[in-house]
């Protein structure tokens, strides 16, 4: 009874091997069965299209189109005019703006001069204030005298009634003074806003101003990074909503061919990995590339991909991008969208097979390339 558990793990472990080891074969057998015909094991492949970065040049506000001053295939440098848009009411709204400018600008300097004003009139009516005081203290003083003297009669009783009666008078015309004061100084307040308030009109105005300036340099379409004329979506006198396309330009500084590889070949994978495309159109050319990207996610194989059952494994997409100074030299003959084969070395030791060296076609004169 006690030998019985150990003859059941060594079965178990016996299992488990050859569990591994057909694995182990399964994958050589379809790892073998997915190579091309004529391949080393080393290097895998899978069908792409050659793809650019796609541009487009569209408005930024409606109008009607002016001018297109570029034809399809034709070659555009970055920052180059390529189109123009109508101007005319955006000439109208710089004029009025430049006018709103003005007007605010006069009623910036008309308010600073009331606060000018309004601060002198503190000043005088301080100084009715300090001139109402003495007064007021003289006639005090005046009232006492005089208080002393009918008295000890040497004035007459009504004396001292006139005497009352003027410093009551400067005890108002002190309060009238101060009151000047305080309103003179809420005065000042009022023109500190209003100086405030011009100077948020001239701001406004300002900002209108360079709105419209905006609208201006965008009525100037101009192409962000070099690249050729694909496609023209509008003529001069169209008439285009926000947004609407004039354009399309492919950037072919950066072309690259998308294809999927089994996940055996992308997971022996690695980025910056060489790589060859070889397209149908030519297949007497080798272009050099690098891999670029590699997916980490599997997914289904495409449906580009043509029999039933490569569309049931699952594949990882891989792209391997050409060398911007190669695109540099053979631009004019770079046309993307051309199907072709991507071969990538899953093996750095494995070397190319003399079917995949290098073959690049005579380069064009310089004429060529503007």
């Amino acid at each position: 009874m006690s030998t019985t558990p150990s003859i059941w793990q060594s079965r178990a472990t016996k299992v488990g091997l050859a569990l591994a080891v057909a694995a182990a074969v399964g994958g050589v057998i379809a790892w073998s069965r997915l190579q091309p015909q004529g391949l080393p094991e080393g290097i895998a492949s899978g069908n792409g299209r050659l793809e650019a970065t796609d541009i487009d040049i569209a408005t930024r506000s409606g109008g009607r189109v002016k001018e297109v001053l570029v034809q399809e295939g034709a070659w555009v440098q970055a920052g180059q005019v390529v189109a123009t848009m109508d101007t005319e009411s955006l000439q109208a709204d710089v004029h009025r703006a430049q006018a709103q400018v003005t007007q605010a600008r006069h009623a910036s300097e008309t308010a600073a001069a009331v606060l000018k004003q309004r601060e002198q009139s503190v000043l005088t009516a301080q100084s009715q204030v300090s001139q109402r005081l003495a007064e007021q203290a003289f006639t005090a003083k005046e009232a006492q005298r005089t208080r002393e003297l009918v008295g000890q009669g040497f004035l007459a009783p009504q004396k001292l009634d006139q005497v009352q009666v003027q410093t009551q008078s400067a005890k108002a015309a002190l309060e009238a003074a101060q009151s000047q004061v305080a309103e003179a100084r809420a005065s000042v307040v009022a023109a500190q806003a209003q100086v405030v308030e011009a100077q948020s009109a001239i701001e406004t105005a300002l900002a209108v101003q360079a709105r419209i300036q905006t609208d201006l340099n965008d009525a100037q379409l101009k192409a962000p990074r070099p690249g050729r004329v694909q496609l023209l979506s509008a003529r001069a006198g169209e008439v285009l909503s926000p947004g609407g396309r004039v354009m399309s330009l492919i950037d072919l500084s950066d072309v690259s061919m998308s294809f999927f590889l089994p996940e055996i070949a992308a997971g022996r994978l690695a980025i910056g990995s060489e790589a060859r495309l070889v397209m149908d159109a030519a297949p007497q050319y080798v272009i050099p590339a690098r891999v670029t990207f590699v997916a980490s996610n599997a997914q289904f194989t495409p449906k580009t991909v043509e029999t039933q059952s490569e569309r049931q494994k699952m594949v990882f997409k891989v792209k391997a991008r050409i060398d911007a100074d190669l695109l540099k030299r053979y631009r004019s003959q770079v046309k993307t969208g051309m199907p072709g084969m991507a071969y990538v070395r899953v093996d750095s030791k494995q070397a190319w097979p003399d079917a995949l060296s290098i073959a690049l076609p005579t380069e064009p004169a310089a004429s060529a390339t503007p």
